[in-house]
């Protein structure tokens, strides 16, 4: 058993895991290695943001062309070329890339499946064998999360998200069942290159969001061809030789579920129910951590030199929002490590988010929903985005709709949803806003260009002040 001691160890090696050594680190002298089972990168870079928005984006490409007078389209997906495209946006799933700039900037890697053993000690398991590290100053938590498979599915091999977008053989039917993120960009693709896909929800579509929002999907994903059901129940799923036959290949044959006592059946099943942070043999208890969602907390268990970044720090689980929490990790042990005052921190951040569905939704900060809740006092103003000459020039269907969320003490922005053409786009100008606190009195001066998207601001505000 062979013993090294770091000053930052890092157990989980993707965007927020490799974020906060880098930070942890920068500019000094000072060690750092992370530890990852699988690829480094994480799943963002081969099973998730890269590989969907890769599908996607030649998908929104078509559709915009189709919809643009002036424009003949022949041809349509080309479903090899697309996952070629896809294969080369994961570097073919290999991590040399990654691991070259791991060694670039002095980040030891270690392969291997880690677990904390103590304080400041890890063990590492790989192929058999044990090694044991130690850190100086922290070690951070970034293992990310699992997708949730619930139990009537399980016996089934479903497919899940790693399935959907490392997909390598397109089911001629599939059901896809959850109406999140996952839900809805799977299957949007799937439906593009061709599956029969049946969409079923418990509840309602991107039911996080304003009502508006998920309304609009669905009417984007109907005209794709997508058979949405919204509100149903779902019973007694079945499949005869259930076998994970590799990602993005069949799992065995034909599945039958109950849906509000229909039977159904379709050749694949795509289970988008949600992730779980992975803390399944992470060693919590080793440090006195009983409850796993304490690796919220600032110093998880009371450990000063303990942090959990990403996914398993059981908030919002994007990987820009795990990336930030990894920047003020790294600059807090750093700060640590040179005696200095860490750069203060805030606890008003909005969260922004952007779904590649058709139409694209953008949000940030609070829903209308959401700030009711908490009972503030808003005024909520809303317009077509296709207001916005700009956004209408975009494709000749476009549609939408644009809201701001105003706090009507202070007259700051709470909240921004934007849904049509393109509006991931917009999403960061309203998340400048609601970080620097800044006034409808004074966005009113912020000139947008014409004729682009931008301008929907303007027509939010004269709505606002009644113009």
């Amino acid at each position: 058993m062979t013993t090294d001691t770091y000053d930052v160890i890092v157990i989980g090696g993707g965007p927020a895991g490799e974020v906060a050594a880098q930070f942890a680190i920068a500019g000094s002298d000072r060690t750092a290695a992370i530890i990852e089972a699988e690829l480094l990168g994480g799943e963002c870079s081969y099973w998730a943001c890269m590989p969907s928005k890769a599908l996607l984006r030649p998908i929104e490409i078509a559709a915009t062309a189709r919809n643009l007078d002036g424009v003949d389209v022949a041809d349509g997906i080309d479903t090899a070329k697309l996952l070629a495209r896809r294969d080369t946006w994961t570097s073919n799933y290999s991590d040399a890339g990654q691991r070259k700039w791991a060694q670039g900037i002095d980040i030891d890697v270690i392969s291997g499946r880690g677990r904390l053993a103590g304080d400041k000690t890890v063990v590492v398991t790989d192929n058999g064998t044990e090694r044991t590290v130690t850190a100086r100053l922290a070690v951070v938590l970034g293992t990310g999360s699992t997708a949730t498979v619930p139990g009537p599915y399980a016996d089934l091999a479903p497919w899940t998200s790693r399935d959907a977008t490392g997909i390598r053989e397109v089911p001629e039917s599939i059901i896809v069942v959850g109406g999140g993120v996952v839900a809805c960009e799977s299957a949007t693709w799937l439906a593009a290159l061709g599956s029969k896909v049946t969409m079923l929800v418990r509840g309602t579509v991107l039911g996080n969001l304003d009502d508006f929002v998920g309304e609009a999907v669905i009417e984007g994903l109907t005209k794709a061809g997508v058979d949405v059901r919204t509100g149903v129940s779902i019973t007694a799923p079945t499949r005869e030789n259930a076998e994970d036959a590799g990602i993005g290949v069949a799992h065995g044959g034909p599945v039958t579920v109950t849906v509000d006592g229909e039977a159904l059946t379709a050749a694949e099943i795509l289970v988008a129910a949600g992730r779980k942070p992975a803390v399944d043999g992470l060693g919590l208890d080793t440090v006195g951590i009983d409850d796993p969602s304490q690796l919220s907390s600032s110093n998880p268990g009371g450990h000063d030199w303990l942090y959990a970044v990403g996914d398993v720090s059981f908030g919002p689980m994007l990987t820009h929002w795990g990336k930030y929490q990894a920047r003020l990790v790294g600059q807090r042990i750093s700060a640590a490590a040179d005696g200095r005052t860490p750069p203060p921190e805030r606890d008003d951040v909005p969260v922004p988010q952007a779904v590649f569905t058709d139409p694209q939704v953008g949000s940030t900060g609070l829903t209308a929903r959401e700030a009711d809740e908490k009972g503030l006092r808003t005024t909520v103003v809303t317009q077509p985005i296709t207001a916005a000459s700009g956004i209408g020039l975009l494709r000749d269907d476009a549609t939408g709709t644009a809201q701001l969320v105003v706090n009507d003490d202070d007259r700051t922005l709470l909240g921004a949803t934007f849904v049509g053409p393109e509006t991931g786009e917009l999403i960061h100008a309203a998340t400048i806003a609601i970080v620097g606190k800044v006034t409808v009195d004074d966005l009113w001066h912020a000139v947008p260009s014409y004729p682009t998207g931008s301008e929907i601001w303007l027509r939010l505000l004269e709505k606002y002040f009644g113009y």
